[in-house]
């Protein structure tokens, strides 16, 4: 592309540099299954009877190996709000695949769990480790020597990833990920936000607290906040893994059904039989991973994909961590500001432009890969900068046109900031990610007496006796991969940031994760390595001066840790399956490489 930013083409380079024989290896891994495929006819007749038993009426397709057949794999559960219109996809895509000469077939089903309802509590600590999970479950999904391609029912938080992960070490397949939209709006996330706080100051009732919630989460689809499911749809649609703008349409209506039957169409079309083989593991390379990272910057999206986008990069033979990361955010404007960055939620968002938006005005401004091969009817983003709508109940594109709200969507010659909102801030105190863009300029820079802790729950103990009335830094450690599990720390925000808005300079540090519905507070989340076994984090003391500066990208202490012995490493918790989970927490690796004990030993 002539016109990329030097910056995106440097970080590029420098990618596929670092990733020369990774990706190597993992495009001869590739092309030998696909070389290693069996034809359907070759095999064994008993092993076909078994896969062809609960075919029912496609059991005689299926048996003449009349056309291609497609694996679904799942992650249905009634749970999860956005999962649960999933329940009933199955049947359609069956139907949308006979239209166009081909079979499909529920290879399987993975887990999903709801960050949401585990928040704060034990099964949080499971949360990481269950995209481990998720990709395992893809894999068994996919070992059944039966299909031609794959779509991929999956949206949220660890799911998305996972489902990616394992679905790229069967990349000789062609795939499409089947999004179903988010909820519609409630409760405002503005409102939500005040009435938490009063809670935590104890000026609301639980009643209260719940009513508000359930205002906000109330109906099938995807939480509307710009977390880290939403931004896992953003991110399919940077890296073309999508049917062209399917991210955000709502669940039930007609053009997501059409949609949907484009999707199935897609995966058919790209099988290697056909004219147009396009493999998944082809199609995410170096240049659709940068611009996951870029979309990533230029919507404020979650910090978890700090971790998750160096895990699924590995999973394809690429190499990113977080200097890439900050190196990119210096030179990807800002250009939507969607809760909690901002008042409007993704359905706002959706109806000023959206992805549509963004994606044309990145890549005409060479601030992100135009060429990247994607899923759509042609090659490459330019379908992806536009917006599908329904012409006579037919499935068309259009252009997008102007931002539909200059408050939520900016183009790239007049951004929100001119950088993309992720920083690394880095010390004596180890490398850590700071999402600048959720946080007020004047409050980028905090210094001032640490307060060390080893749960949230005793922050916020402390908070309630009034012990944190004081300019602080709140240091909560082992929160790491091999800890504990990296839960998510959303527990804290509450009331960090009613202590910011008494007034008080206050800032977190931790090496546990934060939720991509977090904001506001000044933080140095994800912090490597680890406290656990020694870490930088295990040698501060209560007064410790720490300095947190996203300005500078500084992360350190006055204190001379060189002297100190470290806290001693917490025993491991059980109950509530934790203890099962303790070869994913022995085995993961730090949080940069995105802490996984299956890439990890996997030697991936």
């Amino acid at each position: 592309m002539s016109n990329l930013h030097p910056t995106i083409a440097r970080v590029t380079d420098r990618i596929i540099e670092k990733s020369k024989d990774s990706r190597r290896a993992y495009l001869y891994l590739i092309d030998r299954e696909a070389d290693n495929q069996p034809e359907r006819s070759q095999v064994s007749c008993s092993n076909l009877a078994h896969a062809f038993a609960g075919a029912e009426e496609d059991q005689e397709a299926l048996k003449t190996n009349r056309g291609p057949n497609i694996g679904i794999v799942t992650s249905y559960n009634d749970m999860l709000s956005a999962h649960q219109p999933y329940g009933r996809y199955p049947e359609r895509l069956k139907i949308y695949a006979r239209e166009v000469g081909a079979t499909a077939q529920v290879a399987g089903g993975t887990p999903a769990m709801c960050d949401g309802v585990t928040q704060g509590e034990t099964g949080m600590e499971l949360s990481l480790f269950s995209r481990d999970v998720i990709a395992l479950s893809t894999g068994v999904a996919l070992s059944h020597a039966m299909y031609d391609g794959m779509l991929l029912l999956g949206i949220c938080d660890k799911i998305v990833p996972g489902l990616l992960m394992g679905a790229l070490r069967f990349g000789h397949l062609p795939a499409v990920f089947v999004p179903s939209g988010p909820m519609p709006s409630g409760v405002s996330n503005k409102e939500k936000q005040r009435v938490r706080q009063l809670y935590a100051e104890g000026k609301a009732t639980r009643a209260e607290l719940l009513e508000s919630e359930l205002g906000s989460y109330h109906s099938p689809g995807t939480c509307t906040f710009f977390g880290t499911a939403n931004s896992n749809q953003m991110m399919m649609e940077m890296m073309g893994l999508h049917v062209p703008g399917a991210a955000f349409f709502q669940p039930g209506t007609k053009i997501r059904q059409a949609l949907d039957r484009a999707a199935v169409q897609r995966v058919t079309a790209m099988g290697r039989n056909g004219n147009d083989f396009r493999p998944l593991g082809h199609c995410v390379d170096e240049k659709a991973i940068v611009n996951a990272a870029v979309g990533l910057l230029a919507t404020g999206g979650s910090t978890n994909h700090a971790i998750h986008i160096p895990a699924f990069a590995r999973a394809a033979g690429v190499q990113i961590d977080w200097t890439d990361l900050s190196e990119l955010s210096g030179a990807v404007p800002l250009l939507a500001r969607v809760y909690p960055n901002g008042s409007g939620d993704t359905n706002h968002f959706h109806e000023a432009g959206g992805m549509g938006f963004v994606i044309k005005e990145l890549t005409s401004a060479g601030l992100a890969h135009a060429d990247v091969i994607g899923v759509g009817e042609t090659r490459g983003m330019e379908q992806y900068g536009q917006e599908p709508w329904l012409d006579d109940d037919m499935l068309s594109w259009r252009d997008v046109g102007e931002s539909g709200d200059d408050t939520m969507l900016r183009p790239a010659s007049d951004p929100f900031q001119p950088d993309g909102g992720m920083r690394l801030v880095q010390g004596n105190l180890g490398r850590a990610c700071f999402k600048s863009s959720a946080v007020e300029k004047e409050r980028w820079t905090i210094e001032a007496p640490c307060r060390v802790f080893q749960t949230q729950a005793a922050v916020n103990e402390c908070f309630k006796k009034g012990e944190l009335d004081r300019d602080v830094v709140v240091v909560v450690r082992f929160q790491g991969p091999r800890a504990n599990g990296m839960p998510e720390l959303h527990k804290l925000t509450p009331a960090l940031g009613v202590l910011q808005d008494r007034g008080y300079r206050v800032a977190l540090v931790t090496d546990g994760r934060m939720s991509g519905a977090s904001g506001k507070v000044p933080s140095a989340i994800h912090c490597s390595p680890e406290a656990l076994g020694g870490g930088p984090l295990s040698l501060l003391q209560d007064g410790d001066v720490v300095k947190v500066c996203a300005e500078t990208g500084e992360l350190s202490t006055t204190a001379d840790l060189g002297s100190r012995t470290p806290a001693p490493d917490p025993a491991p918790e059980s109950g509530t399956g934790r203890e099962i989970f303790a070869m994913f927490r022995n085995f993961a690796d730090e949080a940069e490489r995105g802490g996984s004990a299956m890439l990890a030993t996997g030697g991936l």
